[in-house]
């Protein structure tokens, strides 16, 4: 008799590492904030010009989003609203001057891209980012974007990028 107990054997280590690496990243998921929706993930993003750096959290998906007047307020009814909010944060030397609603992007399974826009919300995401955001370094602001897409799209992704959405760093969440 070898001494083995029942059930250990060459796979059993495997088994252990494959368990201690889910473990692993589910803790850092939880330690991070990430929610299933792909929320909670902050992304450090820079900008084409000396200085330009954000954090970008995506902190909330609305599907469909509770939203007010749009720039359409009778939508298609083959479209509905899709709304995130992101939480930004300037971690740069240079003063953060843009737009956030056209620098974010939803993109669905079938790889269509959705650009983002300004409307007031309801109770889900939250009030919607000004047409031109401020923010000093050290500075943030938490805001809303709306993605109008049609009824059967799948949300599969939400991209940021700064500079308009034209900066070669973009930032992406997966969503389930």
């Amino acid at each position: 008799m070898s001494g083995d107990r029942p059930g250990e054997g060459p796979a059993r280590p495997a088994r252990r590492r494959a368990a201690l690496a889910l473990l692993a990243a589910l803790t850092a998921a939880l330690v991070l904030g990430a929610g299933p929706d792909g929320s909670g993930e902050t992304i450090p993003l820079t900008g084409d010009q000396p200085g330009e750096r954000l954090d970008v959290t995506l902190t909330q998906v609305d599907d469909p989003s509770g939203v007010g007047p749009t720039p359409d307020p009778d939508p298609n009814e083959a479209d509905r609203l899709v709304s995130v909010r992101l939480r930004l944060e300037n971690t740069g030397t240079a003063v953060y001057e843009d737009s956030p609603a056209p620098a974010a992007h939803l993109l669905d399974s079938e790889g269509r891209r959705f650009t983002g826009f300004n409307a007031s919300t309801g109770a889900g995401a939250g009030d919607a980012f000004p047409d031109t955001l401020t923010l000093s370094p050290g500075g943030a602001a938490t805001g809303s974007v709306t993605f109008r897409l049609p009824k059967d799209a799948e949300p599969a992704a939400v991209q940021f990028a700064l500079d308009g959405g034209l900066a070669d760093d973009v930032g992406q969440w997966s969503l389930p």
